[in-house]
């Protein structure tokens, strides 16, 4: 019987080849890639050799991104240390959303609404 998953917006099969990289960097080169042992190195390098791939299908520079260990840690980023920097350069400190935004969401504005 053939499946067909059409809640692609919750989870969606990884391909292959990502499946195939995960597997290698979790069990071949798993080193911790802030160590200088060459496990450490071999993961750094996995890590920069990503971040450059990522950062010219995007068209931005390395640097300018930030890997997270998943959707709330990146909402978390987005919204507070978005507020942060716009409240820095003089912004008026609103954020809209609504009730249907995930908990991820809610609850980082409702953490800046209670500052």
């Amino acid at each position: 019987m053939e499946t067909h998953y059409l809640d692609n917006a919750a989870t969606t099969r990884v391909s292959d080849v990502a499946a195939a990289a995960v597997l290698d960097a979790m069990t071949v080169r798993f080193g911790n890639p802030s160590s200088i042992h060459s496990l450490g190195v071999e993961a750094e390098r996995m890590n920069e050799g990503a971040r450059s791939d990522i950062a010219a299908a995007l068209g931005c520079l390395p640097g300018e991104l930030i890997f997270t260990s998943g959707g709330t840690e990146s909402d978390n980023m987005a919204i507070i240390r978005g507020a942060e920097l716009a409240a820095k350069r003089g912004g008026h400190g609103h954020v809209v959303t609504s009730l249907a935004e995930h908990d991820a969401v809610i609850n980082s504005v409702k953490y800046l609404e209670s500052r």
